[in-house]
């Protein structure tokens, strides 16, 4: 079988390093709704260790944290961002996270924007695309008691 390149052009060391070196995250798209993919990962990497900003104009508080607008008016610096938006606002959280200095850009599934993606990496932001933090934490540094999950194509 032959694997193909991801889009983003990350090894799984890649993503394992930025996993395990960055913990400051701006999570964008954040929702107080329990059945949405956003409040399921915000949860997980809270209780992995990782301190987690939600950003979402709509709300003032995302899981107990005080909900920002933007990014930019988070008032510590940010190392993650993480896309929980449709495509088409993509690039709107792009550019607050290169003007925040944030060291990575990860477009969850279905937030790719190949417009939004190529100004990240122009800007010099790493970025993972067709990915999920939660789902790669889970399989690079493992869930507590539960074997490493292989890589599934």
């Amino acid at each position: 079988m032959v694997r193909m390149m991801p889009v983003d052009r990350l090894s799984d060391d890649d993503v394992r390093e930025i996993l395990r070196k960055y913990r400051k995250i701006a999570l964008v798209g954040a929702s107080p709704n329990p059945e949405r993919a956003s409040n399921d990962v915000m949860k997980y990497l809270i209780e992995h260790g990782y301190e987690v900003y939600p950003v979402n104009p709509r709300y003032s508080e995302v899981l107990g944290r005080k909900c920002y607008p933007s990014i930019l008016n988070i008032p510590d610096d940010i190392e993650i961002v993480d896309l929980f938006v449709r495509p088409k606002f993509a690039m709107d959280y792009v550019e607050q996270a290169v003007k925040k200095g944030a060291k990575v850009i990860w477009f969850q599934f279905r937030t790719y924007s190949r417009e939004a993606f190529r100004r990240a990496r122009e800007a010099g932001v790493t970025a993972v695309a067709h990915r999920c933090m939660k789902q790669e934490h889970e399989r690079f540094l493992g869930r507590p008691g539960l074997p490493k999950r292989p890589l599934s194509l």
